[in-house]
């Protein structure tokens, strides 16, 4: 694994020191609608993930990086990439940022720009995508600061606090023309009588 290095920030790939980390974040109640969790995860069950973590792209079609501050090392999050398919060239992301004074900092916006670099040229994928809830702004301005594009919307997608939530469906393809159509122009204009 190359070691993916910014201005503040780098990514690097998961090690056995990271099992603290991982066991507060897979368990913070907060992050489940984000990662689709419904049960919490013992030590033991992220033992075995961190030890089987080294598993090519290719052969498990997810990755996770661990976001660390360049001056510290600090972990501070991570970043995953999901749902790789080669064959369609196109992969997911998901970000998260674990601690409440690391966030607004620029730190996720300089490791999504890290990771998608990593995967337009190493992974040679033609998009990257994301979902993210209608209600979540601040992924909303991450994403469209990085040039992702709103190409749709899931209707009551999650269920999430007693509730269903809609989803935006974003794509990055570079040197994209595609435009959102206006969607009453997709409605058939009907005559009432």
């Amino acid at each position: 694994m190359i070691t993916l290095k910014g201005e503040h920030i780098f990514l690097r790939a998961l090690e056995p020191s990271d099992l603290d980390f991982l066991y507060n974040l897979e368990n913070d109640e907060t992050l489940w609608e984000v990662s689709n969790t419904t049960t919490p995860y013992s030590k033991y069950i992220l033992k075995q993930y961190l030890e089987n973590s080294h598993r090519d792209i290719y052969d498990v079609k997810q990755l996770r990086l661990v976001i660390c501050k360049n001056d510290d090392e600090a972990a501070v999050g991570f970043i995953d990439l999901f749902e790789f398919d080669p064959k369609n060239k196109r992969v997911g992301v998901g970000i998260v940022i674990f601690s409440e004074k690391e966030k607004r900092k620029g730190h996720a916006s300089e490791a999504l720009k890290l990771t998608c670099d990593y995967a337009f040229k190493h992974l040679n994928v033609h998009q990257i995508f994301a979902g993210i809830t209608t209600e979540n702004e601040g992924s909303i301005k991450l994403f469209e600061k990085a040039g992702f594009e709103k190409s749709g919307i899931k209707k009551d997608w999650v269920f999430s606090e007693g509730k269903y939530k809609s989803e935006y469906f974003y794509q990055l393809i570079p040197n994209s023309k595609f435009q959102i159509p206006n969607s009453k122009s997709l409605i058939p204009k009907l005559k009432c009588t």
